[in-house]
C-alpha cells in the first residue's frame, strides 16, 4: 500500500493543473450555489494537489472550486498536498466525488427550513421528501395492502406543529419500542403512536 503525507499550503492558481480525466461537472445553478458558498464562507474545504514527481501540481479534488476561485479573482488557494502515483491519484479523484454518503431526511426535516435548504443548493425534487416530513411516501407499484398512502393538506402553522410533534415523539422510548407492523416509514410510525396515545387519553 502506497503511503502519502499531506499538509495544507497556499498555491498560486496559475500553478495548479487540472486533471485531464476529471469526470465531475456542475449545472449552472449548482455552480452559482457553490460560488455563493465560497463568497460567504471562503475555502473551508481545501483543494487536493498531487506532489508526486510524475504528477506534480495536478489537481485531484476541487476542480469546480478552482473554477469558481478563478471567477472570483482569487490569486491563491489553500490546498492539501499528497504524493500519489497516477493510478491512486485517479482512484482518489473518483472516491472524493462518489463517497459522499447520503442524507438523513428526518434530520433535515426536523432541524432545517425547506426554504433555507432550497437557497443552499437542494433541488425541488430532493426537497420533496423534506416537505413530506423527511420521507418519500410513494408506495411501490403493484399490490398496496397491507399499507396505505395518505395525503393531507395543512396550513403552514399546522404543518409546523405536526413536524415538531413527530420529531419530539421520535426521541421517546415509546417510539423506540412501538409496534410498526412492518411499516418502514418512520414518520408514519411516529404519527400512528401520537394518534394511539391520544386515543388512550380519550378512554
Amino acid at each position: 500500500m502506497q503511503k502519502s503525507v499531506s499538509k495544507i499550503i497556499n498555491y498560486k492558481i496559475s500553478d495548479i493543473i487540472g486533471a485531464e480525466y476529471n469526470p465531475r461537472q456542475l449545472t449552472e445553478i449548482e455552480y452559482e450555489h457553490l460560488k455563493n458558498s465560497l463568497k460567504r464562507f471562503g475555502f473551508v474545504d481545501p483543494l487536493i494537489i498531487n506532489t508526486h514527481k510524475d504528477r506534480k501540481n495536478i489537481l485531484i479534488g476541487g476542480h469546480q472550486r478552482l473554477r469558481v476561485a478563478k471567477d472570483l479573482k482569487y490569486k491563491e488557494i489553500p490546498c492539501v498536498e499528497v504524493s500519489l502515483e497516477y493510478d491512486m491519484e485517479r482512484e482518489l479523484n473518483i472516491r472524493l466525488n462518489k463517497n459522499n454518503g447520503s442524507w438523513d431526511w428526518d434530520a433535515l426535516a426536523n432541524y432545517f427550513d425547506v426554504d433555507d435548504l432550497s437557497e443552499w443548493g437542494f433541488t425541488e425534487e430532493e426537497l420533496l421528501g423534506v416537505d413530506d416530513f423527511g420521507e418519500e411516501f410513494s408506495l411501490p407499484d403493484g399490490e398496496k395492502p397491507p399499507f396505505q398512502q395518505m395525503t393531507f393538506t395543512l396550513a403552514d402553522e399546522q404543518a409546523e406543529q405536526i413536524k415538531i410533534a413527530i420529531g419530539d415523539i421520535k426521541q421517546t422510548d415509546e417510539y423506540k419500542y412501538c409496534e410498526t407492523m412492518d411499516n418502514e416509514n418512520s414518520n408514519g410510525n411516529a404519527l400512528y403512536l401520537i394518534v394511539r396515545q391520544w386515543a388512550e387519553q380519550k378512554k
